[in-house]
């Protein structure tokens, strides 16, 4: 099958090779001449047969926004574009009424596998008509893990309905990854465990904690044991903030994911204003004894 590919970063450029790996013909497009195919869109939509199926893989928001109105402009009736990247679900509604207008059809695709996709595979949840992600199968075929199709791709309903269980994957993932964090600096807290990496590595293997982000934590405290090349700083992409808000918004408590979101928050402090005002109160009502800051600073 022939695909346009546009976004050819960490794991754009490696869906490229797998696609191409598995027989299709993938013409690629990046701002950066030297990985790209094509100098333009106007170009890749010229290379592309009609009717054309072209999947954006950029970043989301406003790099989104621009790239889906431009391929308004170059494609036309009977395309279709397939949105892989973490926009957020409320975003697919526009953007599939504006190709619409131009009688482009519209997929939304979350895509989980990270840089391990190329290899392993690609964890897909997509959101469109039933005649849209029938047309898109083979590409979908060929990007997710081996074995069955219901154990790596689901259908999860219309559009929207796919970049909907990406947020909440990804808000899942954060709780996750903050509940493994968690258990590692009890491990090290704790004079009677000599090797805390040797306790996640055998809890790769017949626990019921085991899982992939556990065999990750287990190979990065092998390559680093004590995380010393590591800073706590940790960012956030989007969509643990988007998975807490709709929560909200459904009345479901999610406490877990809420508390790994802030825990990232809390991450990125120098000195935790909460942490000083709680100081402060504990020496003025019991006179407690508190830290302070020399002159010098």
């Amino acid at each position: 099958m022939q695909l346009g590919l546009i976004g050819l970063g960490k794991m754009g450029f490696n869906m490229r090779s797998r696609l191409r790996d598995g027989g299709h013909e993938v013409v690629g497009y990046d701002p950066r001449p030297e990985v790209s195919d094509v100098a333009s869109l106007e170009e890749l939509a010229e290379r592309l047969e009609s009717p054309r199926v072209v999947w954006v893989m950029v970043p989301s928001g406003t790099v989104t926004e621009s790239t889906i109105t431009a391929l308004a402009e170059v494609l036309g009736e009977g395309d279709l574009v397939i949105d892989g990247g973490n926009s957020r679900y409320t975003e697919d509604a526009p953007h599939a009424k504006l190709l619409a207008e131009k009688g482009v059809a519209f997929i939304d695709a979350g895509v989980s596998g990270g840089i391990w996709g190329l290899s392993e595979g690609y964890g897909l949840m997509v959101g469109g008509s039933d005649a849209d992600v029938e047309r898109a199968m083979p590409i979908f075929e060929t990007l997710r893990p081996p074995g069955p199709r219901e154990d790596g791709f689901v259908h999860v309903g219309p559009v929207g309905a796919g970049h909907f269980a990406k947020m909440v994957h990804n808000g899942i993932e954060y709780a996750l990854m903050t509940a493994y964090a968690e258990g590692y600096e009890m491990l090290a807290a704790e004079e009677l465990v000599k090797d805390p990496q040797a306790v996640y590595q055998a809890w790769t293997n017949g626990t019921v904690v085991r899982s992939w982000l556990q065999q990750l934590l287990a190979k990065a405290l092998k390559e680093d044991p004590q995380l010393a090349e590591i800073s706590g700083y940790t960012e956030d992409s989007g969509e643990g903030r988007w998975t807490v808000e709709e929560a909200i918004r459904l009345r479901v408590p999610v406490p877990g994911i809420a508390a790994s979101l802030f825990a990232r928050f809390l991450s990125r402090q120098d000195e935790s204003p909460t942490m000083k005002a709680v100081a402060a109160l504990r020496n003025q009502f019991g006179g407690h004894a508190v830290k302070r800051v020399s002159e010098s600073g």
